[in-house]
């Protein structure tokens, strides 16, 4: 039987780019209240980072919802989480993220807060031609390599 691991997944522009996505938080606020059905958006004051945040909670599909934050700050610096999430919720997310925010499909990089516990903080490229199933099932094999 296949486990359903929960965890965070955080997404970023390629490493030495991290304005690639030439995004706003503004920008990214938009784009969520235009794609998922009454989402819920706030703008706070990190206290970790010291810059303002963006949280929402979107809804995927009925009655799947999910946590996140985002922070995009100068031209150079981004960064999405999704907390508590499974691979193949964090696998939608990183599609529509992947071929509706970003302005080119190999702009995503990932890491898990499970890879991140191991020792590995380095983000792996999204693959830019699979759909939501084959995402999902790339995280979720990357998550079994980290959940033992």
């Amino acid at each position: 039987m296949e486990r359903n691991t929960r965890t965070n997944f955080a997404f970023y522009p390629p490493e030495r780019d991290g304005g690639a996505w030439h995004a706003t938080l503004e920008s990214l606020e938009r784009a969520l209240r235009e794609a998922f059905p009454d989402p819920a958006i706030g703008h706070r004051r990190s206290g970790i980072h010291e810059m303002t945040v963006l949280d929402f909670e979107i809804e995927l599909a009925p009655d799947v919802w999910v946590d996140g934050t985002a922070a995009i700050s100068g031209p150079d610096y981004a960064y999405i989480t999704l907390t508590d999430v499974t691979a193949d919720e964090a696998g939608v997310f990183a599609v529509w993220l992947r071929d509706s925010f970003v302005p080119a499909p190999d702009l995503v990089r990932f890491v898990s807060s499970l890879a991140m516990a191991d020792g590995e903080e380095t983000p792996l490229p999204l693959p830019s031609d699979r759909d939501s199933e084959g995402v999902g099932d790339l995280l979720r094999r990357h998550l079994d390599a980290f959940d033992r």
